[in-house]
């Protein structure tokens, strides 16, 4: 069978049980694509041909809109990549892809995958230390930059070709030339496992990591990301995701596209609920997946009626609170379902449609994916412990290492396992809970604090709107346990907020796990929304060391 059959063959398995996860996991097998495989042309440009259903339609603000179907999207990107080659865009190459979410990202896209080059997407929010950095050490040969962000790259070094998009820039090339381009894209033969992306992590405790992912384990691998969003041929997929970071290729591209569903993106410059409802009723979005930062922001406004289409409705990125999955669920008769993944994988742990969920946990490993939590301690399986993914058989859905880095890489992949730096708690029913970055759980007397179980129960308290739990030093119980909060509107940083907050958690934790100090400061992010809690431990540590209280803090035995 050839890679496009194999590939559907697979596909296919998982839709016919897309209900039944127990069925899935016993008949899915990952496919084998053979030693040569380009998504593009192998996968995508097959589908397309002739296909005039909505591959991509984009919503802008002001009500504009602009669809593409398969097959222009296919013979688009044909001609980009055409035009690519005539610039000196070659196998191998790496280009960075910076821009917003707009036609040309999913063409370029595609077009660099045609050409056998490397992609490596990247964030518009970027400064231009940052862009330096990246540039270096992610040794980049050509930059196709959004037509507005390209002074950030004034006064950097590198002899890399620049391309921008959406206007004339100087000293850059035009895009839009290629829409005159002459030829056709040139013939590429790629092998499954050589570089495809090269993704950035966030960065939340160091200097982004760089994740190489292979033509196969994301393309194919994203398998079992179509199957947790339970996306089908024909819907409508929505997922508010930022071009740049890996879920956006998660969800706006070879998932949804590997169902043949249609990417369906509103863009806007100001967040606002009653119009994302308005937009996923009116486009007739099947499934719907947010960050939970979303989710907190659309139950603090009138949830209203569920928009009209809608099926499967998700979240990823950070754990959700049960909370917030009860409040959606009462008002829209649908469950949030939780996914959990990383830069270096597809989804590999999630409630797929028709389960069971277990309020708080989230779900169980996915078809193709073999979890082990592992003890820090014994290296060996325990209910505790780290996510690992076994390496007996290696996975299809893992990078295949950090660009530049073997050292980090052999660490990741030590004693037969990847290591995710994540640890959970895997119940009598196999469901997985997910406790904390490794370097987040912390103990406090001899017990261990997860600040994501502490940050659930802040959530349930109307002042809170969001919250970063961090350990505070001290010469009596180790640490103690310290919130940070962004109060929600209309409560103010007085002590009786904090008050308010203190009684609430004292009747809902156990007494080890209690706030003992709360401080209303603006959390420390990265560009992709991630909380920086390293940044607040080391403020509490550098307070600690020099033996003085944090004068904006207030503490449950003064109150």
């Amino acid at each position: 069978m050839n890679p496009t059959g194999t590939l559907r063959a697979a596909r296919d398995i998982l839709l016919q049980h897309r209900t039944d996860a127990a069925a899935a996991t016993e008949d899915f097998r990952w496919p084998d694509v053979g030693p040569h495989f380009n998504w593009a042309v192998d996968w995508f440009d097959e589908i397309a041909i002739g296909n005039e259903k909505t591959a991509l339609w984009i919503v802008e603000e002001d009500g504009t809109e602009t669809t593409v179907s398969f097959d222009r999207m296919r013979w688009r990107s044909d001609e980009v990549a055409a035009w690519l080659h005539s610039t000196g865009v070659e196998q191998g190459d790496h280009v960075m892809l910076m821009l917003g979410n707009r036609v040309e990202l999913w063409e370029s896209m595609l077009a660099i995958m045609k050409l056998g080059a490397v992609i490596l997407p990247t964030t518009t929010l970027l400064s231009p230390s940052d862009l330096a950095d990246r540039l270096d050490r992610g040794e980049v040969a050509h930059v196709i930059a959004d037509a507005t962000e390209t002074a950030k790259f004034e006064g950097l070094t590198g002899d890399f070709g620049r391309i921008a998009v959406g206007g004339h820039v100087d000293g850059w090339l035009d895009y839009d030339d290629s829409l005159e381009a002459v030829g056709i894209s040139p013939t590429v033969v790629v092998g499954s496992t050589d570089p495809c992306l090269i993704y950035f992590t966030s960065g939340t405790t160091s200097k982004p990591k760089m994740v190489v992912h292979t033509h196969e384990s994301y393309p194919v691998g994203h398998l079992s990301t179509m199957y947790w969003l339970g996306v089908r041929p024909g819907d409508v997929h929505m997922a508010i995701s930022s071009p740049g970071w890996g879920k956006h290729a998660w969800s706006c591209f070879f998932a949804p596209w590997n169902a043949e569903a249609t990417v369906f993106v509103y863009n806007y410059s100001r967040f606002s609920p009653a119009a994302l409802r308005h937009q996923l009723d009116r486009a007739g979005v099947n499934t719907f997946c947010a960050p939970p930062t979303v989710w907190r922001m659309l139950i603090q406004s009138d949830l209203g009626a569920k928009p009209r289409a809608l099926t499967e409705i998700l979240s990823a990125g950070e754990p959700l609170n049960p909370e917030v999955i009860a409040t959606v669920e009462r008002d829209w008769g649908l469950t949030i379902r939780d996914g959990y993944g990383q830069t270096e994988t597809t989804a590999i742990i999630a409630n797929p449609p028709g389960s069971t969920i277990v309020p708080g946990a989230m779900g169980r490993p996915l078809p193709g994916v073999a979890i082990a939590i592992v003890d820090p301690v014994t290296g060996e399986p325990a209910s505790s412990g780290e996510i690992c993914l076994a390496l007996s058989v290696e996975p299809v859905n893992l990078m295949s290492g950090y660009l530049g880095d073997e050292e980090r890489t052999d660490r990741a992949r030590a004693d037969g396992y990847f290591h995710t730096g994540d640890v959970a708690v895997r119940a009598d029913d196999g469901t997985i809970t997910f406790v904390g970055r490794t370097d987040d759980v912390f103990k406090s007397s001899d017990f261990k604090i997860s600040p994501f179980e502490v940050e659930s129960v802040l959530l349930q308290h109307p002042a809170v709107a969001e919250s970063a739990v961090v350990p505070a030093p001290d010469a009596t119980r180790h640490n103690i346990v310290k919130a940070y909060v962004t109060l929600a509107e209309g409560w103010e940083p007085t002590a009786e907020t904090a008050a308010a907050i203190f009684d609430h958690t004292r009747s809902l934790l156990s007494a080890f796990e209690r706030v003992r100090r709360i401080e209303f400061f603006p959390l420390p992010k990265t560009i992709s929304g991630k909380i920086r809690r390293v940044e607040l431990r080391e403020r509490e540590e550098e307070a600690y060391r020099r033996g003085e209280e944090i004068p904006t803090e207030w503490r449950s035995d003064r109150l």
